[in-house]
């Protein structure tokens, strides 16, 4: 019997890819396709898959809520992430939200296939840099020089700040998320605390610089 795939990307072109690199293995087919966190949510609930692969940039709820979610339903369904992404500053929280492996989309097709049999066997995925990373601040514990501003930031901070970056308004974030403007505000808030940002045109403008680094 084939192990069941489902794909969570906002990308037709990357979902048509990794159905071919998935369906290139005889033991592997893919048995669902979503775009958004609410259709992922709905197609694995009936496709009833062995493993689930997520975009962190997704239309509406981010990949790292859909995560979450699914976790919160399916405690046991093995989550890969596949996303451009720095590793460095979202393999952990996708780890913490619940995944089992994290690979970013400049790596080879073999990696996906490689990190999709790992988490099937109850064991964790992630790049070298990652690994020593983790294990890094074990040892030494967090330090203020190696590590990024937002890690500083929750992850609904941190979807704020990207929106920010790619110039919604509040109104618009709150709407794209599903949220209160008056949530959103408070967020931009404990944004702005966290970074030592002092009014609303600081904050814009590290959010853009911060999207910019992300994209380049």
């Amino acid at each position: 019997m084939s192990i069941r795939v489902y794909i969570v990307d906002d990308h037709p072109l990357v979902r048509q890819g990794l159905t071919q690199i998935i369906s290139g293995q005889e033991d592997l087919e893919v048995c669902g396709e979503a775009e958004d966190s609410s259709g992922a949510m709905r197609g694995i609930e009936s496709s009833n898959p062995d493993v689930v692969i997520v975009d962190i940039s997704l239309q509406g709820n981010n990949g790292l809520e859909l995560i979450k979610n699914l976790k919160a339903i399916h405690e046991k369904l093995p989550i890969l992430v596949f996303s451009m992404h720095d590793e460095s500053i979202y393999a952990q929280r996708a780890l913490r939200a619940g995944a089992k492996a994290y690979v970013m989309k400049k790596e080879s097709s073999d990696k996906i296939v490689d990190a999709i049999r790992k988490i099937l066997k109850g064991e964790i995925y992630v790049s070298p840099r990652v690994a020593d990373q983790v294990l890094h601040q074990i040892v030494n514990g967090p330090t203020n020089s190696s590590t990024s501003p937002v890690d500083r930031l929750t992850d609904r901070e941190l979807e704020v700040v990207q929106l920010i970056g790619r110039g919604l308004s509040t109104r618009e974030i709150a709407e794209s998320l599903h949220l209160s403007v008056k949530t959103i505000e408070s967020h931009r808030a404990h944004v702005k605390e966290k970074l030592n940002l002092r009014n609303a045109t600081e904050l814009v403008q590290f959010s853009v610089q911060w999207v910019d680094q992300q994209d380049n």
